[in-house]
């Protein structure tokens, strides 16, 4: 269940709560004075912290423990209790990040109600703070694959850029990434912990766009029954992704270069503007310029979004990285019939390599992801391809060919592993058989040992939960510990990296 950790003055008092929490199943660490107890607070780390708030009847000792309590990391929940409850003690104790309050006599039941929600609450933070780690994760420059040219240029933009509040125009065919740019920008600034709003312009038609964006007063228009916040005041502190803004109608161009002018919305039946704090991140797939030659975009609005601009190239203007996305695609992937790693032949790499990708990444996502589904074993084969990448396939493959191409490990911008450390990569023999994975040679001796041990515990839970699908309660049922404790693991994992 859960460490708590008790301290009462009241020797009987203790005893009491204590042996109603053991028998509840939470390890229990009681105690009658508040030095041994900030003492133990540090060597037991709890979960929860049961705290008379007037230790000694003199002092508010209970204060200090709270205190220390809510430093730790992880923060513990703290109950506080006391015979001498009243609205100031109350307001201090939350003041200073109490949990909850309760005053004495209260009911045994009442405390394990208590408890069991503290237990709940720290769940829920643990799960937030976790998925909040795992997003900015997912969108750090690390996740950008690709080591030509053409990719290199654009990491040093983006790591240049991201935390400035400059307005950025991302320009790219469809399926280059725009928006995992504009993501990773967003969570590698200083407005990470704010919302990221993304909108695509052309999937609203213009009335339905405006109210979307801007917001409304009630009554404004028919259908308008309630007042409404637009995604500009929802976006306030943090980002607003426009996605295809060349769709834009001019009204909703001329209302966009008053938001980017004088930072500030109008609601539509408003009178009064809203400022707001918002850094906008704009992308196309087809050329603006263009446009305002044809007199359907405002020039002034051009300049206003490209005040710095990042080109995406296409996929087939860097060949060179296609190896790298599959080995990133297939990353993780197990074969529902053999139970092993997809691997996939030199000959389906080749066609990938020479195909052109009108749909550029986005295209060979779902390949990738058809090729692994439709596979009779463990091996991609170039029957398993879309037919537009095998149409014009110069020699149809030999039947039960096995040779296997040595994936490469995908590297990140900055030229680290994608992959966690330790982790199986598929080998192939001069015969072609694949063979398994020889022991590492390049284990880190520097390390100390326990954070060796931590490194390899890391290793096992993420292919643990890897196999589970990434279902965190199987895989906490599976390993024999509590989801409360698969999450501290896991934003331990966030800690080390």
């Amino acid at each position: 269940m859960a460490k708590v950790l008790l301290v009462d003055d009241e020797l009987t008092m203790v005893q009491m709560v204590t042996e109603m929490l053991r028998q509840e199943g939470h390890e229990v660490f009681p105690f009658t004075n508040s030095k041994d107890a900030l003492a133990a607070l540090d060597s037991h780390t709890p979960e929860i912290v049961i705290t008379d708030l007037y230790l000694d009847k003199t002092r508010a000792h209970g204060l200090e423990i709270l205190q220390k309590a809510r430093a730790m990391t992880p923060p513990a929940s703290v109950i506080v209790i006391t015979a001498f409850g009243s609205i100031e003690t109350a307001v201090e104790a939350m003041k200073n990040g109490a949990y909850d309050y309760l005053e004495k006599p209260f009911k045994l039941d009442e405390l394990n109600l208590c408890i069991q929600r503290a237990l709940s609450y720290n769940e829920a933070i643990s799960e937030n703070l976790y998925l909040r780690k795992q997003l900015k994760k997912k969108y750090q420059f690390s996740q950008l694959i690709g080591t030509s040219p053409q990719m290199h240029g654009v990491f040093k933009m983006i790591e240049r850029v991201a935390d400035t509040d400059s307005t950025i125009l991302i320009l790219g065919e469809s399926g280059t990434g725009k928006e995992l740019v504009a993501r990773a920008l967003h969570f590698n600034s200083r407005r990470q912990f704010a919302p990221f709003i993304p909108v695509n312009c052309s999937a609203l038609p213009e009335n339905l766009l405006e109210s979307e964006l801007f917001g409304h007063r009630r009554g404004s228009f028919t259908g308008a029954v309630n007042d409404k916040k637009g995604l500009f005041q929802e976006a306030d502190g943090g980002t607003i992704f426009l996605d295809e803004v060349g769709s834009m109608s001019q009204l909703l161009q001329s209302r966009l270069l008053r938001v980017l002018q004088e930072r500030e919305v109008r609601r539509i039946g408003d009178n009064t503007p809203t400022y707001i704090n918002v850094r906008v991140l704009a992308a196309t797939n087809e050329p603006l310029e263009k446009k305002i030659k044809e007199g359907v975009f405002r020039e002034d609005l051009y300049y206003r979004l490209n005040v710095i601009a990042i080109p995406l190239p296409s996929l087939r203007e860097r060949r060179e990285d296609i190896p790298l996305l599959v080995a990133h695609f297939l990353r993780n992937k197990i074969s529902p019939r053999t139970g092993q790693p997809i691997q996939i032949t030199k000959q389906a790499m080749n066609l990938l390599t020479a195909h052109d990708w009108p749909g550029n990444v986005r295209e060979l996502e779902n390949a990738i992801e058809r090729a692994s589904t439709l596979c009779e074993n463990n091996v991609i084969q170039v029957g398993d391809l879309p037919p537009g990448v095998t149409r014009n396939a110069p020699n149809a493959e030999p039947a039960g060919s096995t040779e296997i191409v040595q994936l490469p490990v995908p590297e990140s911008a900055s030229g680290k592993s994608l992959l966690p450390s330790g982790a199986p990569s598929a080998a192939a023999s001069p015969s072609g058989a694949t063979t398994a994975p020889s022991a590492p040679h390049d284990i880190n001796t520097d390390l100390p040992l326990k954070d060796f041990l931590r490194e390899q515990e890391l290793n096992y839970l993420n292919r643990i939960l890897a196999q589970m699908g990434g279902d965190k309660e199987k895989t906490a049922l599976h390993l024999g510990i509590s989801l409360a404790t698969l999450y501290r693991k896991l934003s331990e994992d966030e800690r080390v990296n």
